[in-house]
Parts: structure tokens; C-alpha cells; sequence
């Protein structure tokens, strides 16, 4: 990876990290080290924050949700979602109408377009769709 490289962080890719039972777990876990490396920024959004945060309490506790809160968090860029950025994300999500991709996924797309974000760190193939590397790749 190339220095000051900014990844953008999936909730895919927080819970595989953390369930042991995901199918992605030693994926995620083999990839996250390298990505804490000096000169790569982790970017995710409140919106990713949210989900996150909402996953893991309900499938794996409030215990699990409370330490990636405290610990994971830190080591983010964290964008706020704004007024347009919410606007253009909502078109975007009626315009693609498809089950799989979610209001918090074409916030993420435009994010990663506003900010020329190219990589995730996610297990979701709509991604690739919208022109983004997946990191790993599927």
C-alpha cells in the first residue's frame, strides 16, 4: 500500500473482525494489522458508527459494542454525515432500489467519492459495483 493511503471501514468489515463465527473473521483478522500501519488513514462515517455499534450489541452484546466503541473508534477518521451528503445518498438508495444495498451503503459510496477514497475494507460485493476495491478482495 502506498503511504497516506485513505481506506474507508465497512460495518462488514467491523463485525468480521470482532465474531468469531463470521465467515470473513480470519480474513478481517489477517488484513486489520496491515492496515494499521503508518501512513494509511481509516475513514468511516457516523452512519458506519451507528450500524456498527447497533450489530453488535444485538448479535454479540453490549460488552462487544461498548469495547469496539472505546478502542476501534480511536484509531478512525470519523466523517459526519451532512445535510447534502444525507440528500445525495437518499437519491442515490431510490435510484439503485435493490435489496442489498442500504441507505448506510450509498452513504458510504458518496463519502468515499467526495473524500476520492478508492479501497474499503469490507465484505460487500455492491462495493465493486460502485467502482471500489475491495480490501481483500472476494
Amino acid at each position: 500500500m502506498r503511504q497516506y493511503e485513505h481506506i474507508y471501514v465497512d460495518t462488514s468489515a467491523f463485525y468480521a473482525l470482532l465474531d468469531r463465527s463470521d465467515r470473513y473473521h480470519d480474513r478481517a483478522k489477517a488484513v486489520w494489522p496491515s492496515l494499521l500501519e503508518d501512513g494509511i488513514t481509516l475513514v468511516t462515517t457516523n452512519y458506519v458508527v451507528s450500524e456498527t455499534v447497533t450489530l453488535l450489541q444485538y448479535k454479540i452484546g453490549f460488552d462487544a459494542a461498548s469495547l469496539w466503541y472505546k478502542d476501534v473508534l480511536g484509531v478512525l477518521s470519523l466523517h459526519w454525515v451532512d445535510k447534502q451528503t444525507h440528500r445525495l445518498a437518499c437519491e442515490l438508495w431510490m435510484n439503485l432500489g435493490r435489496r442489498h444495498c442500504s441507505l448506510v451503503d450509498c452513504v458510504s459510496y458518496i463519502t468515499m467519492n467526495q473524500n476520492r477514497i478508492e479501497k474499503a475494507f469490507c465484505f460487500k460485493e455492491n462495493y465493486t459495483t460502485q467502482g471500489f476495491y475491495l480490501l481483500p478482495p472476494l
